[in-house]
């Protein structure tokens, strides 16, 4: 009798596990998706400096952070910007590597972040870090290395980019916060 209900628990516990790994890959498949199509759809309804302004492609990758995880958000922001990248020719060639760079850093921090803090403070402290971090290598790339600074500077993108932080201030926690308690997930 002992070892039938091993043999349950083992099954069911396979079955939570399998279930919960499906739910990472289609989340991180779906926010991928997102990844690409959301930029594609502000450009479309604001002009090419949508981008730069409400940060589209950033929300893909700090839901993904925030619900799944530093594995599904390095994947969602490497998919997001070279799939981008091939179907629509944004970002630029020249803003390809630095994107992905920086992306890539919001999704590692804020995964980080969020395993000792809320969704409110980790995204503040990725978003500032974040910010630091990515000046800090393009400053390193345009001067230990010579690259092209492709005509940006991280303040003016800072600038620009201010109403896109307020929205993510404001939706990605309530997103993210529904996303997990409908999926039933942690983010580990």
């Amino acid at each position: 009798m002992e070892k039938i209900e091993n043999i349950k628990k083992q099954k069911s516990l396979s079955e939570i596990l399998s279930k919960r790994k499906a739910k990472y890959i289609i989340g991180t498949i779906l926010l991928s998706g997102i990844g690409i199509a959301l930029p594609r759809i502000f450009h479309i309804l604001q002009g090419s400096s949508a981008g730069q302004v409400f940060l589209p492609m950033h929300f893909a990758i700090l839901i993904a952070a925030l619900t799944f995880g530093t594995t599904s958000s390095l994947v969602v922001a490497g998919i997001s910007v070279i799939f981008s990248y091939l179907l629509t020719g944004m970002p630029s060639q020249e803003r390809l590597p630095y994107m992905l760079i920086e992306l890539l850093i919001y999704g590692v921090l804020l995964s980080i972040f969020n395993k000792k803090y809320n969704s409110y403070i980790s995204l503040i402290g990725t978003i500032i870090l974040g910010r630091i971090l990515y000046a800090g290598i393009l400053f390193a790339a345009v001067n230990v290395f010579n690259f092209s600074s492709y005509g940006i500077s991280v303040i003016e993108s800072i600038k620009i980019g201010v109403p896109g932080i307020i929205i993510q201030l404001i939706c990605i926690p309530f997103i993210t916060k529904e996303m997990n308690k409908r999926l039933k997930l942690k983010n580990d």
